[in-house]
């Protein structure tokens, strides 16, 4: 079982340099493997990426929704889905089974209700749970700015430091931390991801037993 992310950039055609947020995304989509077998980007301002680790796709869309907010007047839109490959090809995008389906689907209902982030999983009471999670989670991640969504990138790239390490390595002081991170519902947000970890991890354990 595996998860696959599926998205597209809101906005991007309303940027006269694409690369600006090209690059960032590359090189973030990079730290789960190399293109084009586990990601790729397509159609000019659409993505694919394949987390390996179903119980970490969702700390995966939270660090590419910081990375893409971290522009101004951009965003992303992104759907979850987990399940079964059967079909691994060279070109992620020409990969096949049940995850695919369930990420292009749930994808695709986003456009319909205008929402930011969604997920589908082999297990339809779980969904309901962790969609309307999101959606309550959106009011907050929707409103980050590009200034919080970059603490936010920075916050997660280095968990393991208190408030007070983080400011000393990017020249800012502890409060200054504390207050953008409860800005951006920093502790509320990793502790929704800390919570679809369990819940990932324990569907899965029970599907395998």
């Amino acid at each position: 079982m595996t998860s696959i992310i599926t998205g597209d950039i809101i906005n991007s055609r309303g940027q006269n340099d694409p690369g600006i947020w090209l690059h960032p995304l590359k090189e973030l989509l990079g730290e789960w493997g190399k293109s084009p077998k586990t990601w790729e980007i397509f159609r000019g301002d659409s993505f694919q990426l394949e987390v390996s680790k179903p119980w970490k796709a969702l700390l995966a869309a939270i660090r590419i929704k910081a990375c893409i907010k971290s522009i101004e007047k951009l965003d992303v839109r992104i759907g979850i889905g987990i399940g079964e490959k059967n079909y691994s090809a060279p070109h992620i995008t020409e990969s096949n089974g049940p995850v695919f389906v369930y990420s292009g689907e749930t994808f695709e209902e986003l456009k319909k209700q205008k929402q930011r982030l969604s997920i589908k999983t082999p297990w339809p009471e779980l969904d309901t749970q962790l969609n309307l999670m999101f959606r309550l989670a959106a009011v907050a991640l929707d409103k980050w700015t590009p200034a919080t969504a970059q603490l936010v990138a920075i916050s997660i790239a280095n968990r393991e430091l208190s408030q007070k390490e983080l400011g000393d390595q990017i020249g800012r002081t502890q409060s200054t931390i504390s207050e953008g991170q409860k800005r951006a519902h920093y502790e509320e947000v990793m502790a929704l991801e800390h919570y679809y970890r369990k819940c990932i991890k324990e569907c899965i354990s029970k599907t395998h037993t």
